[in-house]
């Protein structure tokens, strides 16, 4: 990721949180996400054309979009994302943010160069460009709605703690 260009740690976990929140608002469903060179393509599912008319046309169609998000666009959702969760204002996680965020944290500690994966049903198969001493291969990873669910709730046990300056106590992250 561009974005973290010089940086120690590419942060998966926050920007996937983030994009997966963006989706959660958006109503994207049965998601393919791609990371280019300067950001990622998410294909999804929405629904349009819903209404308030009579029953046959409320449901709406469903219909496949293309999004592009530069790394720019990361990076101001994060923003947006962190001073929601630091104002107390943040609802909670939906399905997309809780499932990106433990994807990416799974990702962060592959340290991947190249990231592909999409959703069926709610499983997850990932492609993962990985780099060694013998080149770089990839590597499929595949996580069943259940493995998601599970990860999200040991989530919060995994959290970094974080010392409030000056007060010596520590909170979770």
């Amino acid at each position: 990721m561009r974005i973290y260009e010089g940086s120690a740690r590419q942060d998966f976990e926050e920007v996937f949180r983030s994009i997966g929140a963006f989706l959660d608002q958006r109503g994207m469903k049965d998601i393919l996400l791609l990371e280019a060179p300067d950001g990622f393509i998410v294909q999804g599912l929405v629904l349009s054309g819903a209404n308030s008319g009579s029953w046959s046309e409320s449901m709406g169609a469903q219909n496949k979009e293309t999004l592009t998000f530069l790394d720019d666009d990361i990076a101001r959702f994060m923003e947006e994302a962190g001073a929601r969760r630091g104002a107390g204002a943040a609802p909670p996680a939906g399905h997309y943010e809780a499932a990106f965020r433990v994807i990416g944290r799974y990702m962060d500690d592959q340290k991947p160069r190249d990231v592909f994966f999409f959703e069926q049903d709610g499983a997850f198969v990932l492609r993962l460009l990985l780099g060694g001493q013998a080149g770089a291969r990839h590597e499929l990873a595949e996580f069943t709605r259940e493995d998601i669910t599970q990860m999200v709730a040991r989530g919060p046990n995994l959290r970094h703690p974080v010392t409030s300056p000056g007060s010596g106590s520590t909170t979770s992250a």
